[in-house]
C-alpha cells in the first residue's frame, strides 16, 4: 500500500533523528554563487519553505549537494536540460483544497466546503542535472564582508528586534512572563558565532507571546509533549533563521535530551513535524520583517549610458492540467510553479532577504 505524504515525509524526519542527526544542525558553506546549499531554492530563485526546507536539507546532507537550487525533471526539460541517467528526485509536498457542495442539515440549503489536501512532487538538484544554462552551476565569490562588518550587521538584526536581551549567568533561555531572553555574557561562548546561533534560538522562542505570533503548542509542565513542541520549533525556526543570517546552528549539550521527546511526539503524530516546521517558517519570518527595509537604489545617472534596455521576456508559466486544480500554497508548505528561471535578484515578495556573506 503506498504511504501518504505526512506517513512519508514523517518517517524520513525520524530515520535522520533515529541516526542520531539533527537534519536542522549541520555547518553550510557558500559555494555557489545563488546562496549557500542551506536555503533550497526554486529553478525561479524562489525560496523554499517550511517542511520543504527540512527535506531538502535532509536530501543535501545525505547526497553532498553543493548547489541549492532545486526544480522538476519537466522545468530541467523546458531549459533544455535533461536529468542524468539513474539520479531519484526528492520530495517535496504541497497543498491545496477541493472544494465540494453538500447539503447543510440544520438549514437544508446546499453549501461549499473546502476540503485540505498535501500531494507531494518530485525535484531535482541541479548538480543531478546536465545541459543548464552556466548559471546554475555557478560557483560562489568569496565573502564580501570583513568579519568586523559581519558581527556589525548581526548585532543589528537582533537589535532591530527590540527584544529585552540581558546579560549574566550561564543560562541561556526565554523568560515568557516578564518577557526577557537571558543570555551568558558574550565572552563565555567559544565564538562570536555561538553567541548569535544560541541569540537566534531564544528569539525564535521570544515570537511565541501573546503580543507577537501567540504561540501555544500546549505545554503544561516541563518535559511534556507541548513542551518538546515549542523546543523543535525554536530548534526548526533558529536552523531557518541561522541559514539566512550565513551561522552555523548551534548543537547545545542541555537539549540533547529533547530527541526522545521529538522521537514520541513525531511517532505518535504523523502531522506533528509539519506542524512545527510551519510554526518555526513563521517564527523566523515575522524576525525577518521586524528588519528595517534597505536602502533603494540610487537613481541612474541622467548623463550615463542612455540605451534602452529591453528585459527578457520570461518563458510562459506551465498551464496547470484540466484534472487538476493549481496548487496553492499553505503555511509552511509550497507550490510547484513553472516560472522564469533564477534571476541575478534576490527573489520578489515573501520576507525581507538580508545579505549576511
Amino acid at each position: 500500500m503506498k504511504q501518504d505524504v505526512y506517513t512519508r515525509v514523517t518517517d524520513t524526519i525520524l530515520a535522520v533523528l533515529e541516526a542520531g542527526t539533527r537534519p536542522w544542525m549541520q555547518p553550510w558553506n557558500a559555494a555557489h554563487a545563488a546562496g549557500p546549499v542551506s536555503r533550497p531554492l526554486r529553478h525561479n530563485g524562489k525560496p523554499y519553505s517550511g517542511i520543504n526546507t527540512l527535506m531538502l536539507w535532509t536530501t543535501a546532507m545525505e547526497k553532498g549537494y553543493t548547489a541549492p537550487i532545486w526544480m522538476t525533471y519537466k522545468q530541467a526539460q523546458e531549459l533544455g536540460a535533461q536529468v542524468k541517467k539513474g539520479e531519484h528526485g526528492s520530495l517535496v509536498v504541497y497543498a491545496n483544497t477541493l472544494t465540494r457542495t453538500e447539503t447543510n442539515e440544520k438549514t437544508g440549503q446546499d453549501e461549499e466546503i473546502e476540503i485540505p489536501y498535501m500531494k507531494g512532487y518530485t525535484v531535482f538538484n541541479v548538480e543531478q542535472i546536465d545541459g543548464l544554462p552556466a548559471h546554475y552551476y555557478a560557483k560562489s565569490e568569496p565573502p564580501h564582508l570583513s568579519e568586523a562588518e559581519r558581527l556589525a550587521r548581526l548585532d543589528a538584526f537582533f537589535a532591530a528586534t527590540k527584544a529585552d536581551i540581558r546579560h549574566g549567568g550561564d543560562r541561556a533561555f526565554y523568560a515568557p512572563q516578564p518577557d526577557f531572553i537571558q543570555m551568558p555574557p558574550f565572552e563565555a561562548f567559544r565564538d562570536p558565532e555561538s553567541y548569535y546561533a544560541t541569540l537566534a534560538h531564544e528569539q525564535t522562542h521570544w515570537t511565541c507571546h501573546p503580543s507577537r505570533l501567540d504561540r501555544d503548542m500546549g505545554r503544561k509542565k516541563w518535559g511534556d509533549a507541548g513542551y518538546a513542541m515549542e523546543e523543535l520549533v525554536a530548534e526548526i525556526g533558529s536552523a531557518f533563521l541561522c541559514a539566512e543570517l550565513g551561522l552555523t546552528p548551534e548543537i547545545r549539550d542541555d537539549h540533547a535530551a529533547y530527541i526522545a521527546s521529538w522521537l514520541k511526539v513525531l511517532k505518535d503524530d504523523k502531522k506533528a513535524i509539519f506542524t512545527a516546521a510551519s510554526h518555526a517558517q513563521k517564527a523566523a519570518d515575522f524576525l525577518l520583517n521586524l528588519q528595517p527595509a534597505p536602502a533603494p537604489d540610487p537613481e541612474p545617472d541622467a548623463e550615463g549610458d542612455d540605451t534602452p534596455t529591453v528585459p527578457e521576456a520570461p518563458p510562459e508559466p506551465e498551464p496547470a492540467r484540466a484534472s487538476e486544480p493549481e496548487p496553492l500554497p499553505a503555511a509552511g508548505e509550497d507550490a510547484p510553479v513553472s516560472s522564469p528561471p533564477v534571476p541575478d535578484g534576490p527573489p520578489p515578495g515573501g520576507p525581507r532577504q538580508l545579505s549576511f556573506f
